[in-house]
């Protein structure tokens, strides 16, 4: 039906700082964590303007498991999450032999519902991961104020959300536990794998570093990079391979120093959408309140019932015109692993499910031309006019 090239839903953008940078650590024969790693991690929390400290890890999902076992959960103890998430969120509460509780959101954000959040909390709660969901932050207030009451510990699943703001603060920077956020190469910004972990805790900080590379002791850069012999070590836990190497923290590196014009051109995109399809019979992602602020890593909408076809059948006919759409999220409660192991229903979670029978994401990515948004903008029409 099109002639244009394939227009695919997501592309990092790299430019020409970012790989000479890759170069250098290539040439320089430190690849694995090393001096642009803590580099990496020294801009990030600056970035922040905040007291918290960084820590890069291999992933954002490696980034939750440490920190869900630096705060104290074991064995047992139960997480309350989101049904509406991506797997990672979840899975690792079970690395950690806890049980994972599931949550309904909040029908216009999609963010977790703090009625839904309080209401699962039982003698065995330890912690909760609120999902700030495409780039929106929660009802932190809320979720801060129920844990304080309950004594929870508070990770914030921030891999949508950098950088978002709430109530004027960046996520991050908030008075929860810690926060970590996504590096993949679809995200706001990519280290093409890889995370940030980031808390204004010490302890917290000290025990990820340990357990990110094997319970070590020491960091092996500063025993590599020591000019006095400094071969010794000790292993103080069983821990994990987490860390970052260089050269993704290269990409990291300048990529940070992109975000805010990134995150401007993410803003104007998403108006240009909201403008576009404000008539149409579709949900528009939900707004960030005025003193906060969406990042917008993605564009997701809902049609209405009003649109006589599937969500399934809009992405195929979006695809007829070479543009490719996703699907945030097919929520944990329908799948094998989650349902089956939890006895989940839709009927538990009726707002996850309602979203999900007709949501689609459409390309919002910085590497998009005005040219490729019109593309988007008018097949979106095109297909809508005969639903």
């Amino acid at each position: 039906m099109s002639d244009s090239p394939f227009l695919p839903f997501s592309l990092p953008e790299i430019g020409e700082e970012e790989i000479a940078e890759v170069i250098d650590s290539l040439r320089s024969g430190w690849v694995t964590t090393g001096p642009k790693a803590k580099r990496f991690e020294e801009d990030f929390a600056t970035y922040l303007e905040s007291d918290v400290q960084a820590l890069a890890v291999n992933s954002a999902t490696s980034g939750l498991h440490l920190a869900l076992e630096a705060v104290g959960v074991g064995a047992g103890d139960e997480v309350i999450v989101p049904s509406y998430t991506f797997t990672a969120t979840a899975e690792v509460v079970r690395y950690l032999g806890a049980v994972p509780v599931f949550v309904d959101n909040d029908p216009d954000t999609l963010n977790m519902d703090p009625e839904s959040f309080e209401a699962a909390i039982t003698t065995r709660t330890k912690a909760v991961v609120p999902v700030h969901f495409a780039g929106l932050a929660c009802d932190m207030s809320a979720i801060i104020a129920i844990s304080k009451k309950y004594g929870l510990k508070i990770v914030e699943d921030a891999a949508h959300a950098f950088p978002s703001r709430y109530q004027g603060e960046l996520i991050g920077t908030l008075d929860t536990d810690v926060t970590v956020f996504s590096f993949y190469a679809n995200k706001t910004m990519t280290t093409a794998e890889g995370g940030m972990l980031v808390s204004r805790y010490p302890e917290i900080i000290n025990r990820c570093k340990i357990m990110r590379l094997h319970g070590i002791s020491r960091d092996a850069f500063d025993r590599y990079s020591s000019k006095k012999p400094s071969w010794f070590y000790e292993v103080v836990e069983p821990g994990f391979k987490y860390n970052m190497p260089d050269i993704c923290a290269a990409i990291g590196i300048h990529q940070l120093r992109k975000i805010n014009d990134f995150h401007q051109k993410r803003i104007r995109m998403a108006q240009v959408y909201d403008k576009a399809f404000e008539s149409l019979p579709i949900i528009l992602p939900a707004r960030s309140l005025d003193t906060s602020e969406h990042a917008w890593h993605l564009y997701p909408i809902r049609l209405t019932d009003e649109v006589k076809m599937t969500r399934d059948d809009f992405i195929l006919k979006m695809s007829d015109f070479d543009i490719g759409c996703s699907v945030h999220f097919i929520p944990l409660h329908r799948h094998p692993v989650w349902r089956d192991g939890y006895s989940l229903t839709p009927e538990q979670f009726p707002n996850a499910e309602a979203a999900y029978q007709r949501i689609a994401s459409i390309p919002l990515y910085t590497k998009m031309t005005e040219a490729d948004q019109l593309r988007v903008i008018s097949a979106v029409k095109e297909v809508l006019s005969h639903a």
